[in-house]
């Protein structure tokens, strides 16, 4: 899938927030990368909380790279009905551990999987978007929904 059709995915689904409201930590900010997806019913709070947990729990592996969060659970969760991707940006980092540049992020991409298959295309896709050169660095400078929709553009 190229580039574009991943953010597409975002956009044509109504699954991108750009926040104003910055979180005061890393929970608040899982919890705020996670409305999107409980608004359209496709988890509830039971599946938040997993993912909460399983950060205190395992550490802060939801940091994929530094700047970038895939917040999730499993498929196997009480509080997931449905499978979708949703990004959040942040106006400023979210640190995991305290100082850590490599535990910080102000990209969300929050993942829900009913379907094992659609996960993982899901994952591959998304994958794909984040290794695209350049990527990173321009959702991490959009400041509203205008810029990701000239982003879209390019």
């Amino acid at each position: 899938m190229a580039k574009i059709e991943m953010l597409s995915y975002f956009y044509d689904n109504d699954l991108v927030r750009i926040c104003d409201q910055q979180p005061s930590n890393w929970e608040e900010a899982i919890r705020m990368s996670c409305e999107n997806l409980i608004e359209k019913s496709i988890i509830d709070d039971t599946y938040v909380e997993e993912v909460i947990t399983a950060v205190q729990t395992y550490g802060p592996y939801i940091v994929i790279v530094p700047g970038v969060a895939m917040p999730h659970s499993t498929d196997k969760s009480d509080g997931v009905f449905g499978t979708a991707i949703a990004f959040t940006k942040f106006k400023d980092k979210v640190y995991f551990e305290a100082g850590n540049e490599e535990k910080q992020a102000k990209l969300f991409f929050t993942l829900a999987a009913k379907n094992p298959d659609e996960h993982m295309t899901n994952i591959a896709n998304l994958s794909d978007l984040l290794m695209t050169e350049g990527v990173i660095d321009a959702l991490e400078n959009i400041e509203t929904m205008l810029d990701f929709e000239t982003l879209l553009q390019t």
